[in-house]
């Protein structure tokens, strides 16, 4: 897997970005890929590398979009922050974790993300994204500048799936969540396991994330559906020993990783969480 140039009729929502979300676009060329880049305040437009906290100038949607995300998981949670921006977003969800199992962590991701929708959404999305090549490329073009609020620069790149080469993959400079909650449990239970189930399981649309724990990049690919929840190697990845504060000296894996129960998000009633 590799990335490649973006065909053209990506460049054309690339180019619209620089004007509605006030981001540095640069449109793919024949030999560059379309790369937006989000609000990121270094010098060099770029996230900083692995144990550094990236600065970022959020614009007015972007916090939008996070207060949106913070009061429906304090809805779900009955617990708020005094913290505000991606601060507080990324504090509530730290509060999620507190007292639930893995299992119930994903839940809860899932039931937020199913309050944000209008009734009947999933259906409706079914109807337009059918699981075909087309439709994995349009929700990866998606991708790419309407969810960089939540995880920092992105890429289109170019993935295999079933044998057919398609331009269905997204390519996370360094997740903004992994990087500010310095957390393995969170990146796999409150955003890996439960983003793949909703696309999955809710829209019909098969998604597999591959985080790289080693940078805090991330792979998205649309169009491949991920593996059983026990196989994925993310559930083995042992804690970032230098940023958790309980991580074992000793741990092969995270202990928020949980796989007693290899349930989806979607198999666990709102009542149980």
């Amino acid at each position: 897997m590799h990335s490649v140039a973006v065909r053209t009729p990506w460049e054309g929502a690339c180019t619209s970005l620089r004007s509605s979300r006030n981001h540095e676009s640069r449109v793919a060329t024949n030999s560059r890929p379309c790369v937006v880049r989000c609000g990121v305040a270094e010098p060099d437009g770029k996230p900083v590398p692995f144990g550094q906290l990236t600065r970022y100038n959020d614009n007015l949607l972007d916090k939008a979009f996070m207060a949106l995300f913070r009061r429906k998981m304090e809805q779900f949670t009955g617990k708020s922050t005094p913290l505000q921006g991606y601060e507080g977003f990324v504090d509530v969800s730290k509060k999620i974790m507190q007292g639930r199992t893995a299992v119930e962590q994903r839940a809860v991701v899932r039931n937020v993300l199913l309050s944000l929708l209008p009734p009947g959404a999933p259906a409706q999305f079914r109807k337009l994204f059918p699981p075909t090549k087309w439709s994995a490329e349009v929700n990866a073009a998606i991708t790419v500048p309407f969810f960089q609020w939540l995880v920092g620069p992105a890429e289109l790149m170019e993935i295999e799936v079933n044998g057919v080469k398609q331009m269905s993959g997204v390519k996370i400079t360094k997740c903004r969540y992994l990087e500010n909650s310095g957390c393995v449990g969170m990146c796999v239970n409150m955003c890996k396991i439960p983003t793949q189930d909703f696309f999955t399981n809710e829209f019909g649309l098969p998604l597999t994330m591959t985080p790289n724990f080693e940078d805090m990049s991330c792979e998205m690919f649309y169009g491949q559906a991920p593996p059983p929840i026990a196989e994925d190697p993310a559930i083995q990845q042992p804690c970032f020993a230098s940023m958790c504060s309980i991580a074992p000296p000793k741990s092969t894996a995270c202990p928020k990783l949980q796989v007693a129960q290899d349930l989806s998000p979607s198999e666990v009633s709102l009542s149980e969480v």
